[in-house]
C-alpha cells in the first residue's frame, strides 16, 4: 500500500514539472516564431515602428505608458541609432522584443510557483486565458503590464526574504507606473500584497533589512501607478478612442479565444464552491480537457457558422476584460495563500498536493489547446503580410485601397485603413513602390495618436 502510494505521489509530482515546463515551452515557442514573422506590424505596431525609424527615437505618444514603451522600443532605436536600414530586420526586432518582455516576466512567475501546485495553476491558467487570448494586438502595453502583475503576486506570495526578490519587486514597480491604466486597480492589489507579504515574513523569522526596505519602496511603486492610471483616465475620459473603449469592454464574448476557456474556467469555479470534494475526482480534468478540445477546434468552426471564427481585432477589444479577470485570478491566488483560519472548505481541498498537481496538468493541456488557434491566425498572418508587400513591390505610386478586395477572407481579419500607408513603406524594397492609401479623411476613425495614420518618410529604410 505504501509503494502505491509513493507511486501515485511520484507520478502527480511529475504532473507538476510536466506543466511548467509544457507552459515555458509553449510561452517561448511562440514568443519566438510570432517575432520572426514580425507579427508586431500588427494595427497600430506598424505605424508604431513606422515613427520610430522616421524620428529616430521612442515612439513616446502616451505618456501614462510611456515605460513599457522605452522598454518594447529601445532595442529598435539602438539598430537604427547605430546605422540599421533594414525594415525587415527591424521589424523582426520589434516583434521580437514585444513578445520576449511578457514571455519573460511570465516565465518569472512560473518559476516562483512551480513548487506550488495550485498556484502554478493559476499562473498557466493566466496565460491561457488572459495572455493568448488578447495577444495577438501585442503592441498594447497591456501585454507587459498584466504579465508584470503576474509576476509580483508570485514573488510577493511566495515569500520576500531575498534582497534580490526586493530589488525584482522594485523594477516591477517602476515598469508598472507608467504602464497600463488597469494598473488603477491592480497597483492597490499588488502593493496590499506585498506588504502582507512583509508582515508575514516578520511573523516567521528575521528578515534581512534591505529587503525589508526594497519591499516598501516597491509597494509605493504599484500604488503610484495606480495614482498615474487614475490621472490618465480621468485626462483622456472625454477623448474619443476611450469612449470606445468603454463602450466596447463588455463585447469580449466576440473573441472565442477568450470566450471558450473563460467559460470553462468559470464552470469550474463554481462547481468547486458548491461541492468541493469533486475537486479529488476526474472530474475538473474532464471539464478541463473539454475545454482544451473546444479551444483547439476554434479555428475550424468558421467551416460550420461563418460567424464563428477568430478575429484578431477581437484581442484588442478583449483587453478590458481580461484585466479584471486578471485581477480575480491574482485576488485568488492572494486568498489561497493567506486565508488561514476559517478557510472555506474549498480552499482546503485545494490545498491536497494531488489537486493541485492536476490541476496544473490539466490547464497545461488548455494552454497547448490555446496555442492552436494562435498558430492558425499567425498563418494566416503570414500570407497577408505577403499579400500586402506584393501590392507594394508591383506597383508604383498610391494605390487606392478601396479597389483592393480587403474586406474579403482572410485579409479582413488583419485590415487597418489608417495604418496601411505606415505598413507599406515598411515592406518596399525601393524607392519609388507603391503606397496604400484608403479613401477616408482619418476624421471618422481617426487613430488615437496624430502622428499615426500620415505617410511616414522612411527615407533610406528597405525591407530586404
Amino acid at each position: 500500500m505504501r509503494a502505491a502510494g509513493a507511486r501515485s505521489e511520484s507520478d502527480d509530482a511529475l504532473l507538476a514539472t510536466i506543466a511548467y515546463r509544457a507552459a515555458v515551452a509553449v510561452l517561448w515557442s511562440l514568443a519566438l516564431l510570432n517575432g520572426a514573422i514580425a507579427r508586431g506590424l500588427f494595427w497600430d505596431g506598424a505605424s508604431f515602428l513606422a515613427n520610430i525609424l522616421d524620428f529616430h527615437t521612442f515612439h513616446d505618444f502616451y505618456r501614462e505608458r510611456e515605460h513599457v514603451a522605452w522598454l518594447t522600443q529601445a532595442p529598435v532605436v539602438l539598430l537604427v541609432k547605430f546605422g540599421l536600414r533594414d525594415s525587415k530586420l527591424l521589424a523582426i526586432v520589434y516583434s521580437v522584443s514585444l513578445f520576449v518582455w511578457p514571455a519573460t516576466l511570465y516565465h518569472v512567475a512560473l518559476l516562483r510557483v512551480r513548487r506550488r501546485p495550485i498556484l502554478l495553476a493559476a499562473v498557466v491558467a493566466v496565460l491561457a486565458t488572459v495572455y493568448l487570448p488578447t495577444s495577438f494586438f501585442i503592441i498594447g502595453e497591456y501585454n507587459v503590464a498584466y504579465a508584470a502583475a503576474v509576476a509580483a503576486m508570485a514573488i510577493a506570495l511566495t515569500g520576500i526574504r531575498r534582497r534580490r526578490d526586493g530589488v525584482l519587486l522594485c523594477m516591477l514597480g517602476a515598469l508598472s507606473i507608467a504602464s497600463y491604466e488597469a494598473m488603477v486597480y491592480l497597483g492597490p492589489l499588488i502593493a496590499a500584497a506585498i506588504l502582507w507579504s512583509r508582515r508575514q515574513a516578520h511573523e516567521e523569522g528575521p528578515i534581512d533589512d534591505l529587503a525589508e526596505l526594497l519591499a516598501r519602496l516597491a509597494a509605493l511603486a504599484f500604488l503610484a501607478s495606480a495614482i498615474v492610471a487614475t490621472v490618465a483616465i480621468v485626462e483622456y475620459w472625454d477623448h474619443a478612442h476611450f469612449s470606445r473603449v468603454r463602450a466596447a469592454s463588455l463585447d469580449f464574448w466576440q473573441n472565442l479565444q477568450c470566450v471558450v476557456p473563460l467559460l470553462g474556467l468559470a464552470v469550474l469555479a463554481l462547481v468547486s464552491f458548491a461541492w468541493p470534494d469533486w475537486l479529488r475526482g476526474k472530474g475538473p480534468v474532464v471539464l478541463l480537457g473539454l475545454v482544451a478540445a473546444l479551444l483547439a477546434a476554434t479555428p475550424f468552426l468558421r467551416a460550420i457558422h461563418p460567424q464563428a471564427m477568430l478575429f484578431p481585432p477581437s484581442h484588442y477589444v478583449a483587453r478590458t476584460a481580461a484585466g479584471w479577470l486578471l485581477a480575480a485570478i491574482l485576488l485568488a491566488m492572494w486568498l489561497y495563500v493567506g486565508w488561514r483560519r476559517g478557510r472555506p472548505r474549498v480552499l482546503a481541498k485545494l490545498e491536497r498536493p494531488e489537486v493541485g498537481r492536476r490541476l496544473a496538468a490539466a490547464f497545461a493541456v488548455v494552454l497547448i489547446a490555446a496555442a492552436v488557434p494562435d498558430l492558425a491566425l499567425s498563418r494566416l498572418w503570414v500570407g497577408y503580410l505577403g499579400y500586402f508587400r506584393g501590392l507594394v513591390t508591383n506597383h508604383s505610386g498610391f494605390v487606392r485601397a478601396n479597389d483592393l478586395p480587403m474586406d474579403e477572407w482572410p485579409r479582413r481579419l488583419f485590415a487597418q485603413s489608417w495604418s496601411y500607408p505606415a505598413l507599406s513603406l515598411l515592406l518596399r524594397a525601393a524607392p519609388g513602390q507603391g503606397i496604400v492609401l484608403a479613401d477616408q479623411d482619418y476624421r471618422s476613425n481617426t487613430p488615437f495618436d496624430p502622428a499615426c495614420g500620415t505617410i511616414p518618410k522612411l527615407d533610406g529604410f528597405a525591407w530586404r
